[in-house]
């Protein structure tokens, strides 16, 4: 039995760590998990609050999905993609139930990435235009075509990438760009939105894509009227609208996806995630029956080996049936408004906290060292809140950058009540460690 240590230095000499510095790495070496828990090789137990990367939605170790992988396992693990299979086709046909409206038909991928790599695909054929519109606050992926439409910092180290990708500026409340406040807003984002249209040529832009919620980029919920809004903008141009649920999806939010919040049928949903729960790699571009009929007598140049992949799929199956059974999805909206009631409490309490977001378990604080003035807590005394949060057994996603300071708390939607007081008696701690180096 290898020691933490001797796991940390084995994965550090032979592996790359993604989007890190890799002298920097501190990796925890992971021996096992189990619900909302996972333990270090040393039997340290840590609280996940941030489901991994926003994808262990089930929780650790379902029972219920192990024995299926177990099961098609001992069955069939693999066929060429162009064969059919049982949990291909039954997954195929659930989605059709569980997404929203007319959207019907699937193409399997192995992740986001490769999802939206395809929905740009799909929707450049389908409209024969080229230019796809989407959010500078905005993670689609780090595939060439995914990353062109990523608006953050990731993409500007990889550019030039795929020609085509134009952004636009976000419904972000907390930081207007428009510099609207609370109740006097008039929804200058969608007449920016239909600005960037008629600048970019209505006739060249295939489709909108966007976040159901915005994860990573500081977790932004739109605005009522937002959602709605963009779909009349595309229904009026004959732009496809899509939506990215990969980590908005699953229930993470309080329905199945985010966009259900807002009664929005979009033109394509990519999606990946929470739909194995991160047991078995699997992603999904699930179209609408028009887009589908297109192809009918069309080729679809899309497609990669592991592409519908059996034991992917089978492990997708049960994790809905997991959803459904165990309630998830019902327990992230019970559990969602007492988290989002216990987050305004601890604005109130605590003067670094500039901002509290939350929709179902999804959920974030934003740190600042003035209230005022909204400025962001430095990188520096982030790293001391990451640091305080691990020593005490919680482990979350944490961002610090020019996008702001950004606690993220995403627990697995089988989280009990009491299980997140005791991670949010751990947070308050680190709060309040920043309120202290504020004043020192």
């Amino acid at each position: 039995m290898k020691t933490s240590q001797q796991i940390i230095d084995e994965n550090r000499e032979y592996t790359f760590f993604s989007w890190s510095v890799q002298n920097l790495v501190n990796p925890i070496p992971v021996a096992k998990a189990e619900g909302v828990y996972f333990w270090d090789a040393d039997g340290k137990r840590y609280l996940d609050f941030s489901s991994q990367l926003m994808n262990t939605n089930i929780g650790h170790q379902h029972p219920h999905v192990v024995q299926a992988i177990q099961d098609q396992a001992g069955k069939l693990c693999f066929v060429h993609p162009g064969n059919a299979t049982e949990p291909r086709g039954e997954l195929g046909k659930k989605l059709a139930l569980v997404t929203p409206g007319t959207l019907k038909k699937t193409l399997f991928t192995l992740g986001g990435a490769e999802a939206n790599e395809n929905a740009i695909k799909m929707a450049r054929y389908y409209t024969g235009r080229h230019k796809i519109l989407a959010r500078y606050r905005s993670y689609h992926g780090a595939t060439h075509g995914a990353i062109a439409l990523t608006g953050d910092y990731r993409r500007l180290a990889v550019e030039p990438t795929m020609p085509g990708a134009i952004h636009f500026l976000d419904p972000f409340c907390y930081r207007c760009p428009f510099g609207q406040k609370a109740g006097a807003c008039k929804m200058e984002c969608l007449a920016h939105v239909e600005e960037v249209i008629q600048y970019e040529g209505v006739d060249k832009i295939a489709a909108i894509i966007m976040e159901g919620v915005v994860g990573s980029n500081g977790l932004i919920i739109a605005p009522d009227g937002y959602w709605q809004g963009i779909r009349a903008l595309c229904d009026k141009y004959g732009i496809l609208l899509i939506s990215d649920e990969v980590m908005s999806g699953w229930g993470r939010t309080g329905e199945w996806f985010a966009v259900d919040h807002w009664d929005v049928v979009p033109d394509i949903i990519t999606t990946a995630k929470g739909i194995t729960s991160g047991y078995v790699p699997l992603g999904a571009v699930i179209v609408s029956e028009k887009i589908a009929q297109y192809f009918d007598d069309k080729m679809l140049s899309a497609g990669l080996t592991y592409n519908g992949h059996a034991l992917a799929c089978a492990a997708a199956l049960a994790t809905i049936e997991v959803y459904e059974q165990d309630g998830l999805i019902e327990n992230a909206r019970m559990v969602g408004k007492h988290l989002g009631a216990r987050l305004e409490e601890l604005k109130k309490n605590h003067r670094s906290i500039g901002d509290v977001r939350y929709i179902g378990l999804f959920t974030a604080i934003e740190l600042v060292t003035d209230q005022q003035t909204r400025q962001p807590v430095s990188a520096a005394n982030m790293a001391k809140v990451n640091a305080y949060l691990r020593q005490n057994g919680l482990f979350t996603f944490i961002m610090a950058n020019q996008f702001g300071s950004i606690l993220f708390i995403v627990p697995p939607l089988c989280i009990s009540i009491q299980q997140l007081e005791e991670g949010l008696q751990i947070i308050e701690g680190a709060v309040a460690l920043v309120d202290g180096l504020l004043l020192s």
